[in-house]
């Protein structure tokens, strides 16, 4: 096993247990006591565990991050604009597929009031719900696994599903974004299922608050060229938008409805 599985192993036992001890990770993942530590070592130096004696914790702050009500929580007129404007890029009769992401809700919510007819393909449980009632949308909810705290489903159980797909545009948000590592994502399953569903959309646009630009996290899922547009918010950095264009990225700043 090499050592971004190791990770991401310890990772996924923490999401599921909020403790993992030493012995029980060098048992479980089958490497040496010394491997373990040295695992921990690089994880909690790049912020993603929190070392106690015999084992290790997630750090408080990522705790409550993961939870889905706290990412729903934050930014949260940031994240309406966004999904406003994205709503913009929706035409009659598209196949789109939306993300499981907090973000993706204020798109969903624009969109359960639409008159257009569309299939919308997501592994956003709330994000289905917010559709649900809408006649005009046809909803497929992609199967996988739900974790704790999460509006997720992860995994690629749907693969055979989503590989029937064929969308016009992939509305995805993310832990993070840079021009060296693309869209990146805390939890490998999600972006693994990330990086599938994008592979069936012929267009890519990012859905990213402020705070999620020159964010790096654990797990890439989709390369920096791969992204056709990138729909921001008024707080974002204009220095920074600047160079995202350079790099050939189309930036959309949505902005506050004074209105």
């Amino acid at each position: 096993m090499l050592a971004f599985e190791r990770h991401n192993k310890i990772l996924d036992l923490l999401y599921k247990n909020k403790k993992v001890t030493n012995d029980n990770l060098s048992k479980l993942i089958g490497v040496s006591a010394c491997t373990i530590r040295n695992d921990l070592n690089k994880l909690e130096k790049d912020g993603l565990i929190k070392r106690i004696h015999g084992g290790a914790v997630l750090p408080e702050i990522i705790n409550r991050d993961l939870s889905f009500p706290s990412r729903k929580s934050k930014n949260q007129v940031e994240k309406n604009v966004i999904g406003n404007k994205a709503y913009d890029f929706i035409k009659d009769g598209q196949c789109i597929i939306i993300d499981a992401s907090s973000t993706s809700i204020s798109l969903a919510r624009r969109l359960s009031k639409t008159n257009l007819r569309i299939t919308v393909v997501t592994n956003g449980i709330y994000t289905a719900l917010a559709l649900k009632d809408n006649n005009n949308i046809n909803v497929i909810l992609v199967g996988g696994v739900v974790r704790p705290k999460s509006g997720a489903l992860e995994g690629l159980l749907g693969k055979n599903l989503v590989s029937q797909i064929n969308a016009e545009i992939a509305f995805i948000s993310a832990r993070g974004f840079t021009v060296e590592q693309g869209l990146t994502e805390f939890n490998i399953y999600e972006g693994e299922l990330k990086k599938f569903l994008i592979s069936r959309a012929k267009k890519i646009v990012a859905m990213l608050d402020f705070s999620k630009l020159e964010v790096n996290s654990i797990s890439s899922f989709a390369d920096p060229k791969r992204v056709d547009t990138i729909i921001t918010d008024f707080n974002s950095s204009k220095e920074l938008l600047e160079k995202y264009k350079k790099y050939g990225i189309d930036v959309i700043v949505a902005e506050k409805d004074n209105g």
